[in-house]
C-alpha cells in the first residue's frame, strides 16, 4: 500500500499537503501503480486539517481523487468509535459517516481503536460492514514482544486480540505499528504466529521508519507471510513516514515476492514529490529531526503525531524545548499507565507532556499535586473514560486525584450517547450558511462542530481557495506578480497584484490593489500581524492572589463565569484552545469573580490576565 497521499505527509509535513497537489499527480499514479493493494488517501488527521487549516472540504477531496483514480482501491484510517475525531460519538454518527464515505468513493477502512478497546473496535467494524466497505481491523502495536522483560504487551496479548477480531467477522487483519516499534525479530515472530493460526486471512502490516529499521521490518513481515505492507514513495519516506517504496521494490526484485513494480515509475513519482515537498518547507518535521532516531524505542511517539506535536510546541512557545517535550512524553505515558498510543490516546499523552514542560513539572510533581492542577481537557476526558478503558485499567491513585469528583463513564462511551439529529443539524447550518449545505457538511459538523462552522463562514466569505496554487495559498502573491486560478472547467481568473497601502485603517486593514481579468479592483485586507501590535493585553502580577492568567497561548473558546459569580477552588472558568489542544482554566481558590478580562475568540499569550477573583 502506498501511504504518500495520507500518512506520509501527515507524518512529515503536519498533514498540510493540499488537494491541489494530490490531484496533479493522481493521473500518473492511476496509470503506473494499478497493482497496488490500495492507496491510502483519506481519514486520520487529513479530515480536520483540510477544514481547519487548508480551508477545503475533505469530502470533495475524496470525490475528486476517485474521478482521477478509478482503478486502485482507496483506503482510509477510521478511529473506530472515534470516527475521524478525537472523542467518542453517538453510534449513528459513526454509521452515517461510513455510509457517506463509501458513497464518496472509499473502499477499504482500516479500523482501529486508540486503546485497542474491543467494544470500540467492534462498533467501527459493524459500521463499515453495514456501509458495504472492506473491513481491515487493526491491532495497534506497542512495547516489544522480542524483549522478554516487557510484560504488558506480549505476543499472547496480540494473539488473543486477533482471535476476537476474527470472531467479529473482519476481512483483513492489520498490525498497526504507529510509532515504528516493531523490530525485525519481533515482526518475524508476530507475523509467523498469526500466519500459522490463520493461514487464509489476509494480513497487512503498517509501520513508521522513525528509527531507520522500517525497511528491514517490512521485509521480515513479507518473508513471514504478510500479504501487504505499507510504503511511501522515496522522497516522502523515511524518518516519521513509512519505509521507502523504491527500497522495498528493489530489495524484492528477482525474489518469489517480487512486486512487479517498475523502478523508473517509482523514480518519476518520487521526483514530483521531491519538488512539491519544497512548497511545504515551513511544516517540515526536519525542523528538529534531521535523520532517523532510535530514541523512538524509548519515547514511543507515533510517527503521525511527531510533526503535529512539534508545531503544537512552537505555538505554545516551547519550540526550543522539543527535546524536553519528548522526554516528558515518555514520563506522561508512564504516569497514565503505559498506554497504547495512537490518535486520540496519543494526543492525551502529548497534551500532558506539553503541559508538564509548560509548567516545569516533573512526573513526581504531577503525582503529588494532581488535585491542584488544571490539566488539559483531553487528559481529564480520558481519565473520565470518554475514550474507553485502557488495557490494565486506569492509573490509580492519580486518576482519582485528577478527577476531583467528576463523573466517570463505564463501558463503551458511545453506547449511552443520544443519537444525533442530522435533519436538525442541516436546518441549523442552512439557516446560518445558506441553502448549499450538503449531507457531507452535516457529517463534517457531526465530527467537528466549531471547525466546520469556521470552514463554512470562510468558504462563504472567500470562495474556493483550494483552487489557488500552493505557493500563492501559503504565502500570497508578490507585488507585480501575475497568476491564474481555474475555479471550474472553462472558467479561469487572471489576477495581477499591483500595490498595497502602507497605512492601516482603524480596523487594522490595508487596501490592496489588483487587476482581475484586466479590470482594476481593490479590497480591504486585515493585517493580522499588525493587529497584534495594536492590542496590549494586561499580564498577571506575580504573587497577587486571585489573578488568573492564561496557562498557554491560545484562543478563548468558552467563558463559563461572569462578574459576581461565586466559584470554588477547581471550578471551570474559561476554556482555551491552541493547535487542537483544549485546556479548562480552573479557579485557584474560593471566591467571587470581580473582573473578566477576556472575550470569546480573543487570542491570548501565556500569562495574559484572564480574570480576577476576590478570595474568600
Amino acid at each position: 500500500m502506498d501511504t504518500t497521499f495520507r500518512d506520509a505527509h501527515q507524518s512529515l509535513l503536519a498533514t498540510r499537503v493540499r488537494t491541489h497537489d494530490l490531484l496533479k499527480i493522481s493521473p500518473f499514479v492511476s496509470h503506473n501503480f494499478n497493482t497496488l493493494y490500495s492507496l491510502e488517501n483519506w481519514g486520520g488527521a487529513t479530515f480536520d486539517v483540510a477544514l481547519r487549516f487548508l480551508h477545503e472540504c475533505p469530502w470533495e477531496r475524496l470525490e475528486s481523487m476517485r474521478k482521477l483514480i478509478p482503478n486502485i482501491p482507496f483506503q482510509m484510517l477510521l478511529r473506530g468509535a472515534n470516527g475521524v475525531g478525537y472523542t467518542s460519538y453517538p453510534d449513528n454518527a459513526v454509521y452515517k459517516f461510513c455510509e457517506l464515505s463509501v458513497k464518496a468513493g472509499m473502499d477499504i477502512f482500516r479500523v482501529f481503536d486508540s486503546l485497542n478497546y474491543l467494544p470500540n473496535l467492534v462498533l467501527g467494524i459493524d459500521a463499515v460492514g453495514n456501509a458495504g466497505g472492506v473491513v481491515e481491523a487493526a491491532i495497534s502495536y506497542s512495547g516489544d514482544i522480542s524483549d522478554p522483560s516487557k510484560k504488558k504487551y506480549t505476543l499472547d496479548y496480540y494473539m488473543k486480540l486477533a482471535d476476537e477480531l476474527v470472531k467479529a467477522g473482519i476481512h483483513v487483519l492489520c498490525i498497526k505499528d504507529m510509532a515504528g516499534l516493531l523490530k525485525p525479530r519481533a515482526a518475524k515472530l508476530l507475523i509467523s504466529r498469526l500466519r500459522e493460526r490463520y493461514p487464509d486471512l489476509p494480513i497487512h502490516v503498517h509501520t513508521h521508519d522513525t528509527s531507520g529499521a522500517g525497511v528491514a521490518s517490512m521485509l521480515e513481515c513479507a518473508y513471514a507471510g504478510a500479504d501487504a505492507v505499507d510504503v511511501a514513495v522515496d522522497s516522502m519516506s523515511g524518518m516519521t513516514s513509512q519505509p521507502s517504496m523504491g527500497a522495498v521494490v528493489a530489495s524484492l526484485m528477482g525474489h518469489e515476492l517480487d512486486t512487479g513494480m517498475n523502478l523508473n515509475d517509482v523514480s518519476q513519482y518520487s521526483a514530483f514529490w521531491e519538488q512539491t515537498r519544497t512548497l511545504y518547507a515551513p511544516f517540515e518535521c526536519a525542523v528538529t529531526m534531521k535523520s532517523g532516531n532510535a530514541d523512538v524505542y524509548q519515547n514511543e511517539i507515533p510517527g503521525g503525531q511527531y510533526t503535529n506535536l512539534q508545531f503544537q510546541a512552537f505555538s505554545l512557545g516551547l519550540g526550543d524545548q522539543f527535546e524536553a517535550v519528548k522526554k516528558a512524553y515518555r514520563e506522561a505515558n508512564l504516569l497514565l499507565g503505559d498506554l497504547i498510543k495512537v490518535t486520540p490516546s496519543s494526543k492525551v499523552v502529548g497534551d500532558l507532556a506539553q503541559f508538564m514542560v509548560q509548567n516545569k513539572l516533573s512526573a513526581a510533581d504531577v503525582e503529588a499535586g494532581a488535585e491542584n492542577l488544571s490539566f488539559p481537557k483531553s487528559v481529564i476526558e480520558f481519565v473520565q473514560g470518554y475514550l474507553g478503558e485502557p488495557y490494565g485499567g486506569f492509573s490509580e491513585p492519580l486518576r482519582t486525584k485528577m478527577l476531583k469528583g467528576l463523573p466517570t463513564v463505564k463501558g463503551r462511551p458511545g453506547a449511552t450517547m443520544a443519537p444525533l439529529d442530522f435533519a436538525a443539524i442541516k436546518s441549523k447550518l442552512s439557516e446560518e450558511h445558506g441553502p448549499r449545505i450538503t449531507e457531507y457538511d452535516v457529517l463534517s459538523y457531526a465530527m467537528y462542530p466549531k471547525v466546520t462552522e469556521d470552514f463554512l463562514f470562510f468558504r462563504n466569505k472567500y470562495g474556493p481557495v483550494d483552487k489557488l496554487d500552493t505557493r500563492i495559498f501559503l504565502t500570497g502573491p508578490k507585488v507585480g506578480e501575475e497568476f491564474e486560478v481555474q475555479i471550474e472547467k472553462g472558467k479561469t481568473l487572471h489576477i495581477k497584484t499591483l500595490a498595497m497601502a502602507e497605512d492601516l485603517n482603524v480596523n487594522g486593514e490595508r487596501e490592496v490593489f489588483f487587476e482581475l481579468n484586466g479590470q482594476l479592483r481593490s479590497v480591504m485586507v486585515r493585517d493580522q500581524e499588525a493587529v497584534k501590535d495594536l492590542h496590549v493585553h494586561p499580564k498577571v502580577t506575580p504573587g497577587v492572589k486571585g489573578q488568573v492568567g492564561a496557562p498557554m497561548p491560545g484562543s478563548v473558546v468558552d467563558i463559563r463565569v461572569k462578574v459576581g459569580d461565586e466559584v470554588k477552588k477547581g471550578s471551570p472558568l474559561v476554556v482555551l484552545s491552541a493547535m487542537k489542544m483544549e485546556m479548562v482554566v480552573q479557579s485557584p481558590c474560593d471566591g467571587v469573580v470581580s473582573t473578566v478580562d477576556v472575550t470569546k475568540d480573543m487570542k491570548l499569550e501565556g500569562d495574559d490576565l484572564v480574570l480576577t477573583i476576590d478570595p474568600k
